[in-house]
């Protein structure tokens, strides 16, 4: 008798996570249904000044998934398309806050598929409760001594 098996489902979430926020965590929440792996990756970005070393945010986010099989952390160099082929995602999973999210992240999704066929980016809304949240907010937050401990994971701590 001849099973079916079908390829593992593989996801890539690309991002900073710098700090990863309750809006990312509400993503891959999310997502775990939908993949049967989710890799929380962490790319280099030289357009963006980090406040926390990538040791750091890999911690966090390991920290948060330790008892989900489902999803663990990376850190990558270059284009997200060429770590999905390194990893065999077949997917790019993304979160839309508003129209300028929007905007932006077609962009990339068109881009890297003419570069990379084999990966579909999977777009979803974020709840309407964390649309204000971005990493960028919380990182200003932190460094004029505001309180962010709201919007970050209780596993982060700074």
């Amino acid at each position: 008798m001849n099973q079916f098996h079908p390829m593992k489902k593989i996801a890539l979430f690309p991002g900073t996570f710098d700090p990863i926020t309750i809006g990312h965590v509400n993503i891959i929440e999310r997502g775990i249904p939908m993949f049967d792996e989710i890799i929380v990756g962490i790319g280099h970005n030289t357009n963006k000044s980090t406040l926390f070393p990538i040791e750091k945010r890999l911690e966090w986010i390991n920290e948060i998934y330790k008892n989900e099989v489902k999803v663990r952390a990376d850190y990558y160099e270059g284009l997200t398309v060429n770590y999905c082929d390194s990893i065999g995602a077949k997917y790019i999973l993304r979160g839309i806050r508003n129209m300028a999210d929007f905007d932006y992240e077609k962009n990339i999704a068109q881009m890297n598929k003419i570069i990379y066929p084999k990966a579909e980016t999977v777009f979803l809304m974020c709840d309407p409760a964390y649309t204000p949240i971005s990493s960028s907010v919380v990182r200003d937050l932190i460094r004029n001594g505001g309180e962010a401990s709201a919007f970050v994971p209780k596993e982060v701590k700074f």
